[in-house]
């Protein structure tokens, strides 16, 4: 090997280290707050400081102990669960819309069923409490399953037609000539192929639902969902009963997020195979 490929490969090595450097540098910058938060929700100290006082479970005692906590915890698991199941069945009829059909105005269609996400939180808080109120929805928690199916619709259908897009198109047209009617090919075809996007989608529309809290305190009124009760505490004193509503909050949202991320790497691959043959 000669000096030129030597210095290559050394190069090369340098430029993977540093881009791993890089990347563990910017999951610290992300996690470090996070992390800071996890570790003083055990403080026996009111106020975070260094060093620390004894490991507590205080905290945790407290918001057990709190019936608000608890109010608001049973109308995020509420507004999630209606939420998720929701948007994901509209999200599967969008994206088996754009993989079943070609018509007039196609793109603009994707355009706008993938529009909410895009639209600042308040701008569309504003604008959903506008218009709720005008119907007499608002400040209930139909109000803010409305509001978030709306938000979480888009992350649905993205994931469920990416699915489909994997999916060999003849293969509805096959079971159509061996006798399945529509909703027979609907339900042996499509929905099995898609069913690790459509679970994932499910909890990824969860995860959305339960830690969003900016158009949820515009149109909740007093169903306040567990995000908006935290706003409450950080608006009337520095509780360190936040630091152990943030640690379940983001414990709950990670382990949707990742068994969303299973179930469309692992399940995915599972059943690709067997679709392609």
């Amino acid at each position: 090997m000669s000096d030129k490929d030597t210095a290559s490969i050394n190069r090369n090595r340098a430029v993977d280290g540093a881009l791993k450097l890089y990347i563990v540098l910017g999951y610290a910058f992300v996690f470090a707050p996070i992390a800071a938060s996890f570790v003083f929700s055990f403080n026996s100290d009111r106020f975070p400081s260094i060093p620390l006082g004894q490991f507590s479970l205080e905290w945790y005692q407290a918001v057990a102990s709190d019936p608000l906590v608890w109010q608001g915890l049973r109308n995020t698991l509420f507004v999630g669960v209606t939420v998720g199941v929701l948007a994901t069945a509209l999200g599967f009829g969008a994206a088996y819309t754009d993989y079943r059909y070609r018509f007039f105005g196609k793109q603009v269609y994707l355009a706008l069923a993938l529009l909410p996400p895009t639209i600042p939180v308040i701008i569309l808080g504003l604008a959903m409490l506008a218009y709720l109120s005008r119907i007499n929805l608002s400040g209930n928690a139909l109000s803010v399953i409305i509001t978030h199916v709306v938000i979480c619709a888009p992350f649905a259908m993205a994931i469920i037609r990416l699915r489909l897009s994997q999916m060999d198109p003849d293969l509805e047209a096959a079971a159509w000539n061996l006798g399945a009617s529509e909703w027979a090919a609907m339900r042996h075809v499509i929905v099995p192929f898609a069913m690790p996007a459509i679970l994932g989608a499910l909890f990824i529309t969860m995860a959305v639902s339960f830690d969003e809290f900016a158009i949820a305190w515009f149109v909740s009124g007093l169903n306040e969902t567990l995000p908006v009760k935290v706003l409450g505490f950080l608006q009337g004193q520095v509780s360190p009963r936040i630091n152990a509503i943030g640690t379940f909050v983001f414990v709950t949202s990670m382990t949707l997020v990742i068994l969303a991320q299973l179930l469309l790497t692992g399940r995915g691959e599972k059943n690709r195979p067997a679709a392609d043959e």
